[in-house]
């Protein structure tokens, strides 16, 4: 096939960024919005156009999806080791991350349109919003880590500058910083990891098949090497996708504006963690399995702590923040509870083999990625037309909006539907999957993860009942001035339709044909039992949310608060894990190692080369008068000297 065109992919956004972020102050916001969507309309279509030749053409014979490098050239080359290269590889997850980043980054870009209208620099926004889609689509095509954590460091800068967007709010700036500082330091584990994966591997690049079977004998002898560069970037990856405790970030960055919180959660920079430990899985299966369960382990933690953040907060992006991070929890334990082979400890070959090694797992989170993408991208959407409406993230100026916002409370429906797992939505397969994944790993981590899909459902339908049923803040409040809430106009509720429609639909893509674990076609099967039994979990979830939030009245769930109140205080407040943070880069960090270091810095270091100037000026000063510029003084010196050597001369002789 040929897929000379693919680099248009890159350059479009790119250039996109160039012109509408050195010029767009020349330009109407009108012109800037349509060059930075057209250029992303452009992308979209080249997407969709590469993922039909390589899934429909390319592999249609049911054969072994082939990695394709459409081109890789030198970037840097220092020695034949350290040897920097860019390139653009297309793999199945790959070619769907294509698809998942322009279809989500496009409905953005049409969103904002109305959400951003008025908006003082609403230019460098839309340019802000192509050097983001450039730069995680730049991090999935990546032909090796190197080029990935280019790209990925570009997706931390350009979150910084849209999530600190809103610049002259303290809160937006506060936001952009912390998010920037956290992702920094779990970045600098990744970084590390790449250092010590290239330094005795000899390469960069993922696939370790052309390795001299003498260094492949030498790593599997030093069996620590892979397994603790893998976790180290992990942590990297950690830090991107919001695992627990470097989660702190992303509830913050809802200060950013709506379609940007919609971007990051769906579509880019949070899903950067599960699409590394997927690219490196073939390593972690042959080098660190190990090391797969432990990052099982702490994301099902993840997935439970932002689970009970979720059902206390009163901020409504802020509840779709904890479910984000939820989500990708259990995306990446799916790709945890992966199983080498027993007997060869490699992924199998065959689809017979491939129920051996759990395989599974890794579809089901890819699946969950794609679909989740859709969903939350609509539904953090759907807060950004909320917000527009009653001009507040809080859910106490809601209550009542299915009247208003017809639209808006249909879309929202159906995506709270899929996340909680309701059959026949998106949401159902990818989910159960991942739970029979789970079971297959062990029964106890089966049903922690069924238990946290029935809080998902829980909180989910707590804020659709506190935003479309309860009591209306504008129908209590007008006399007070309230105004009545509206339909958002037809450029931010377009999106939400399309979401919504892909969310009904995208669940029935055979999605184990294009993407697995070991690059061959396989047929997945309703597991009824787990099916069942997690509907019945939604179910009732969906049922105490109705019975205590549905009505105007809220008497079961205050009280609840009054009786719990300090769990719910400590849930309301996301455990204190913020004041943890700070008491430890405060009191522990800075207090009693930041300080005494500069203390040193300021008075040992910068004291011994003050001391060395100093002496250096005073020998200087009192030699001063030798160089008078007088000749009987210089005659003088010079008699003197010569006669102290000839002393000193004779006594030693």
């Amino acid at each position: 096939m040929d897929y000379s065109y693919v680099f248009l992919i890159l350059l479009l956004p790119a250039l996109s960024f160039l012109v509408v972020g050195l010029l767009g102050m020349k330009m109407s916001h009108k012109v800037a919005g349509l060059i930075g969507t057209c250029s992303l309309a452009a992308v979209t279509i080249l997407c969709y156009y590469t993922a039909i030749e390589y899934f429909l053409i390319a592999g249609r014979e049911g054969q072994l999806y082939p990695t394709v490098t459409a081109f890789d050239m030198t970037w840097l080359r220092f020695t034949d080791l350290l040897t920097f290269h860019i390139g653009f590889r297309l793999t199945p997850i790959s070619v769907m991350m294509l698809i998942v980043i322009s279809t989500v980054s496009l409905m953005v870009h049409i969103y904002s349109f109305g959400y951003m209208h008025g908006e003082k620099g609403f230019q460098h926004y839309y340019a802000f919003l192509s050097l983001f889609t450039m730069s995680m689509l730049g991090l999935v095509v990546a032909t090796n880590i190197f080029q990935m954590y280019l790209f990925w460091e570009l997706v931390g800068v350009s979150s910084y500058l849209l999530i600190g967007f809103y610049y002259s709010t303290k809160a937006a700036v506060a936001a952009s910083k912390k998010a920037f500082i956290v992702t920094r330091f779990a970045d600098l584990f990744f970084l590390i990891g790449i250092l010590i994966y290239s330094f005795y591997v000899g390469t960069f690049n993922y696939d370790l098949s052309q390795m001299n079977p003498e260094n492949m004998e030498a790593l599997h002898q030093n069996a620590w090497i892979i397994p603790t560069a893998l976790f180290l970037m992990f942590i990297g990856g950690a830090g991107k996708s919001a695992m627990f405790p470097l989660h702190i970030w992303l509830p913050d960055a809802m200060e950013g504006p709506t379609p940007v919180s919609a971007l990051i959660h769906a579509a880019t920079m949070v899903v950067a963690g599960v699409y590394l430990v997927a690219s490196l899985f073939p390593l972690f299966i042959e080098f660190a399995p190990q090391a797969l369960h432990w990052i099982a382990y702490i994301a099902a933690f993840t997935a439970f702590y932002a689970a009970a953040v979720a059902c206390c907060q009163s901020d409504i992006k802020r509840v779709l923040a904890f479910s984000t991070i939820s989500q990708i929890g259990f995306m990446l334990v799916a790709l945890g509870v992966c199983m080498p082979d027993p007997e060869t400890n490699v992924v199998a070959q065959t689809s017979e083999e491939f129920a051996d090694v759990n395989g599974l797992g890794y579809m089901a989170g890819m699946f969950h990625l794609f679909t989740h993408a859709m969903f939350k991208a609509c539904l953090f959407l759907g807060a950004g037309c909320i917000i527009h409406a009653v001009h507040s993230n809080e859910k106490a100026y809601m209550g009542g909006l299915r009247k208003y916002m017809k639209v808006t409370h249909i879309t929202f429906l159906i995506c709270c539907l899929a996340i909680a797992g309701i059959f026949p939505f998106s949401g159902f397969f990818s989910k159960d999957e991942i739970l029979v994944a789970c079971y297959n790993f062990h029964p106890a981590m089966g049903m922690i993860m069924s238990a946290i899909a029935a809080m998902t459902a829980f909180y989910m339908f707590r804020l659709y009942y506190v935003i479309f049923w309860g009591k209306s803040y504008y129908e209590t409040h007008q006399e007070q001035g309230a105004k009545k809430p509206h339909e958002a106009p037809l450029t931010m509720t377009t999106p939400l339709i399309v979401l919504s429609a892909i969310t009904i639909l995208c669940g029935w893509i055979p999605f184990g044909h294009f993407v697995s674990a070991n690059g061959l076609s396989f047929d997945t099967h309703v597991n009824w039992t787990v099916a069942i039994s997690s509907t019945i979990l939604a179910i009732c979830g969906i049922a105490l949310a109705t019975f205590m939030y549905k009505g105007e009245e809220t008497p079961v769930a205050d009280a609840l608060a009054r009786r719990f109140s300090t769990l719910h205080q400590a849930a309301y407040k996301r455990f204190y894990m913020d004041e943890i943070w700070q008491f430890v880069t405060h009191r522990i960090i800075f207090r009693c190692i930041s300080t005494p270091i500069a203390w040193f810095d300021r008075h040992v270091i910068d004291g011994t080369f003050n001391f060395l100037a100093w002496s250096s000026n005073e020998a200087g000063e009192s030699i001063r008068g030798w160089q008078s510029g007088d000749v009987r003084h210089y005659a003088a010196w010079l008699l003197a000297g010569s006669i102290a050597l000839t002393l000193i001369l004779l006594c030693i002789l």
